[in-house]
């Protein structure tokens, strides 16, 4: 996977959604996944071309874990991309303190709320998150069998506690397609050291979509399209707006 097809598909998720406006501080919510450097990349790359001026830095929320991030200093130096690395005890709140048997959902709160006051703190007003295609059909599954409802991944939305504009570049981009990129280019994958890593209700969905691509060999790009076209569902907001 070339930097220039997965440029090529950010670029029409933003032209679609308005995911980029003039003058954007953004901020990339940095792990050290494949997904999160593979749009650090084509944001620092997009600057050179987007019809919209921006700014852009990364943020990394250190939930305490144990993960090792200092690889992703030589990276973001290279990319002419500040890097701001945040110390949390999320891990021991989530793991230690409270025992949470279904850990992701706090976690995924608490990392949230530390980039939020990271952002407001650094005078950026969006964040930008790695989320792809894959997470958006797992999440419209995840939603309609367990919760009962339809719902799914926002392009753009904003965080609740504050008036930071969320946006997801790479809703176009398949999760196979990321993890080709970062092969290719030899980045530095931090490993995830979460106890609950792999043994999670989304690997669930992930083996669902497999068996239904058994049946029906299209059935992900089928989804996939119903949700980013707007004229076929209701669930996008269109440009952030209701």
């Amino acid at each position: 996977m070339k930097l220039q097809k997965l440029l090529s598909l950010v670029r029409r998720c933003d032209a679609d959604f308005g995911l980029i406006g003039p003058g954007d501080r953004i901020a990339v919510g940095l792990s050290g996944g494949k997904d999160s450097l593979a749009l650090l990349y084509v944001l620092s790359d997009y600057r050179r071309f987007c019809p919209n001026r921006f700014e852009l830095c990364a943020v990394v929320i250190d939930a305490g874990a144990g993960a090792d991030f200092s690889p992703l200093l030589p990276l973001c130096d290279k990319l002419n991309v500040p890097l701001h690395i945040e110390r949390t005890q999320i891990a021991q709140i989530v793991f230690d303190e409270r025992k949470e048997k279904n850990p992701c959902s706090l976690c995924a709160k608490m990392r949230r709320g530390a980039l939020d006051n990271k952002l407001n703190e650094l005078g950026f007003d969006v964040l930008a998150l790695g989320h792809n295609a894959d997470d958006m059909v797992e999440t419209f599954l995840l939603s309609a069998l367990y919760e009962g409802r339809m719902s799914t991944l926002q392009p753009v939305s904003y965080l609740d506690r504050s008036a930071v504009k969320l946006i997801r570049p790479l809703l176009y981009v398949r999760e196979k397609e990321t993890a080709a990129f970062v092969r290719e280019i030899n980045a530095p994958v931090i490993i995830n050291p979460c106890p609950a890593n792999g043994f999670t209700k989304r690997e669930t969905m992930k083996s669902l979509i497999n068996e239904m691509c058994k049946v029906t060999p299209d059935a992900f790009e089928r989804l996939h399209s119903a949700l980013t076209h707007p004229e076929r569902n209701n669930l996008l907001k269109i440009r952030g707006k209701e």
